[in-house]
């Protein structure tokens, strides 16, 4: 259920309300009995997690490597060998 913010034209207060979609809206302050017109605030609103990018949507997997359909090179996460996987990264050679 969406919280809705209200501001008083008589007191200039602010006013949360937790409303239904199917709800009307406000139209007299709880405090002086002014008129409220809605404001339109920032929403609290975060998708967090895996699967929420176009490249990831329907590939079947959430992390770990990706596959770029762009130029077919695949992605690696930081740090990690573009082996199999089954032998340690080697450093370089000191000279």
């Amino acid at each position: 259920m969406p919280i809705y913010e209200y501001e008083c034209a008589g007191c200039g207060r602010v006013v949360e309300q937790w409303q239904k979609f199917s709800d009307e809206p406000l139209t007299a302050c709880p405090h002086c009995t002014g008129s409220l017109s809605k404001l339109i605030s920032n929403c609290a609103f975060h998708l967090k997690g895996g699967g929420w990018y176009v490249k990831e949507y329907g590939s079947g997997s959430c992390g770990g490597k990706t596959e770029n359909k762009a130029d077919g090179d695949a992605a690696t996460p930081a740090g990690a060998s573009e082996s199999s996987g089954t032998e340690a990264a080697k450093p370089a050679p000191i000279t």
